[in-house]
């Protein structure tokens, strides 16, 4: 059962980010394995090369899914990619000491499918070094492929093939895994996020919780702890407002 592609399905809702992609190749089997899958939202960041989505190779290998070059954009910093997402998951065969949740693709798919995001990206690092800890640790997941132990290197298409699947499959079995927790209100977007967490950090600093000089993990640890929580916008506003008082009583 194919399910009508509406604005609110995860055909509309789901993004591609490609950081740091050396290869044109990759970028145009990019384009093919998600256009094979019904989605078409793809953004480089920082590409090895500045003709990314008009090399040869790249138009190549999208073997007709050229409309997804023509539409790709090419921005110079991750911030710029995940402008109005939502919720965002780090793909990486390579786990971290403070990684957020990790998921498998499956859950990840089946989980999107009933979320309230309006925006979802998927971020993929570079062939060789992967992506850097610091955007993994900024994410609300970290989605791990299962594979073989002894040999876990997927290519960089493959991998993107491989998610969008799991998201197409997921939402053409209309997967329910609704939870009744009452009303739920709309969820903060990334950049309000890391507001917040810039906002607590002064706080914290202020009442010398954080010391700035050393400021070992806190940070990374209260990052993963509320990305479990899938923040919405008042809860966000609520702990700006506790950050705001603390700044204010610490300078009376």
């Amino acid at each position: 059962m194919n399910l009508l592609k509406t604005d609110t399905s995860l055909f509309q809702r789901l993004r591609f980010i490609l950081v740091e992609t050396s290869h044109p190749g990759n970028i145009g089997s990019a384009a093919r394995a998600i256009k094979t899958m019904g989605f078409g939202e793809l953004i480089l960041v920082n590409p090895r090369f500045a003709d990314a989505l008009q090399h040869p190779e790249a138009i190549a290998l999208a073997s007709g899914a050229q409309d997804v070059l023509d539409n790709a954009r090419v921005v110079n910093h991750i911030d710029e990619a995940l402008q109005g997402c939502e919720y965002v998951a780090a793909v990486s065969a390579r786990l971290r000491e403070f990684s957020p949740p990790i998921l498998n693709p499956r859950v990840f798919a089946e989980t999107m499918v009933q979320s309230q995001h309006a925006r979802i990206a998927l971020i993929f690092g570079n062939e060789r070094f992967g992506l850097p800890n610091e955007i993994v640790m900024n994410c609300h997941a970290l989605i791990n492929i299962p594979a073989n132990p002894a040999y876990s290197s997927l290519n960089l298409a493959q991998a993107i093939q491989l998610l969008s699947y799991e998201c197409r499959m997921a939402t053409d079995s209309a997967v329910s895994v609704t939870g009744n927790v009452g009303f739920q209100g709309q969820l903060a977007a990334v950049d309000e996020i890391d507001g917040m967490y810039k906002h607590l950090e002064q706080a914290l600093v202020a009442i010398e919780f954080l010391h700035p000089d050393n400021p070992k993990k806190l940070m990374p640890r209260l990052k993963r702890m509320l990305s479990r929580t899938q923040l919405e916008v008042e809860e966000v506003n609520i702990l700006r407002g506790i950050a705001r008082k603390i700044l204010e009583a610490s300078k009376k």
